[in-house]
């Protein structure tokens, strides 16, 4: 399997938000500097050659970084990193971070789609879940994309969250209506471990949002989206035509790409790996010339089968059952024959003939499907 993506991890920021459990670092007296000569050599030892169709730089942050460090990092992708031509080219930004300087050189740099982090449009909750910019930050990031010519970006939304309304997720739907939004990626709350929400948790300070609620704002925004011309092709991704997310598109699909910095993750032939997450620990062994791989797993074949099913059936085009023959030698419904006659009949799958798909309840209830295609031992072997 070809290697067609890579993603690139810069982990600092300005501010440590309550739910975030990515590898990240208060960027103040951090050697950002010595950290992007090491995503360098590190980009350098993958020694690509092939031109790559998405390249996603996430964090973490990117937008924490100084405008000279912004523009030493897009020159390292530049020069290391070749990519076919309509290569889609996101970088994550955040409000309040933005500058216009920031985004001429992203630019300039080919970069052709933002991830813009605005997670609510109410100032009061932006607070609650501990972000470092209100309101009025978060319409001025869209309207500063647009004039620095971006016109392909998305914004984060989350729902679920301590204290909101259902009135609350209705304004910020509207506003990025008011702000024809071509993408939206909305995801409930989940207390994570080792972040502040999850240390309120176990002390009894922070309820978990009533589910019930939360799936009333889930069939809320796709209401939305059904009502203003963003259709949802994945469970938490809605968007105009032509403006999905390709990069995202290649983590349901199962396919390989390559993960640079700290923390980051990758997936490349037929390996998934995650690369050293302490900051001095990864920069060090880039200075030593060594590898940054912390942990690497060969992947079975009954591991890559299983992820074909819950990846792909996020989407909603669901999984190309030729495809999955083809990959695997069988049908996928020999693979998964105790499984699939109950999701069937259950109502939480549906099968055209072509794909496999996840029906609206079976959206509703989707770890739940995803859980029932895990193969047993003797399965698997």
């Amino acid at each position: 399997m070809a290697v067609t993506s890579a993603y690139i991890h810069i982990p600092f920021c300005r501010q440590i938000c309550f739910y975030c459990d990515f590898n990240k670092f208060l960027i103040d007296r951090q050697p950002v500097d010595q950290y992007l000569d090491a995503l360098e050599q590190e980009i350098r030892q993958a020694n690509i050659s092939e031109p790559l169709d998405s390249i996603y730089i996430g964090g973490g942050t990117p937008t924490a970084l100084n405008e000279a460090q912004v523009k030493k990092m897009l020159d390292i992708v530049d020069r290391l990193v070749p990519l076919a031509e309509g290569a889609e080219y996101t970088v994550e930004v955040n409000p309040g971070e933005i500058t216009m300087e920031k985004l001429a050189a992203m630019k300039n740099s080919g970069v052709n789609r933002l991830s813009i982090g605005v997670q609510s449009f109410e100032t009061r909750l932006l607070e609650v879940i501990g972000r470092g910019h209100g309101r009025d930050d978060a319409v001025e990031a869209v309207k500063l994309a647009e004039r620095a010519g971006f016109d392909n970006y998305s914004i984060d939304l989350m729902f679920g969250l301590p204290g909101q309304t259902m009135a609350d997720f209705q304004a910020s739907l509207d506003m990025a209506v008011s702000l024809n939004v071509p993408h939206i990626s909305a995801y409930s709350l989940k207390i994570e471990e080792k972040t502040m929400f999850h240390n309120w948790y176990k002390q009894g300070r922070l309820t978990p949002f009533p589910e019930d609620t939360e799936a009333d704002m889930y069939e809320l925004l796709l209401d939305y989206g059904s009502r203003n011309g963003l259709y949802p092709y994945e469970i938490s991704n809605l968007a105009a035509a032509g403006y999905e997310s390709f990069h995202n598109c290649v983590y349901w699909k199962n396919e390989e790409y390559y993960g640079f910095g700290a923390g980051a993750h990758g997936y490349v032939d037929g390996m998934r790996y995650a690369n050293i997450a302490p900051l001095t620990h990864y920069i060090k062994a880039l200075e030593q010339g060594n590898t940054v791989v912390k942990e690497e797993m060969n992947v079975s074949s009954a591991e890559k089968m299983e992820e074909e099913m819950f990846l792909g059936l996020r989407m909603y085009a669901g999984v190309d059952k030729s495809r999955f023959k083809e990959r695997y030698g069988m049908e996928y419904k020999e693979v998964f024959a105790s499984t699939v006659p109950d999701l069937l009949e259950n109502g939480l799958i549906e099968d055209d003939g072509e794909k496999v798909k996840l029906t609206p309840r079976g959206r509703l209830l989707g770890n739940e499907v995803f859980e029932k295609f895990l193969l047993e031992k003797d399965d698997a072997s």
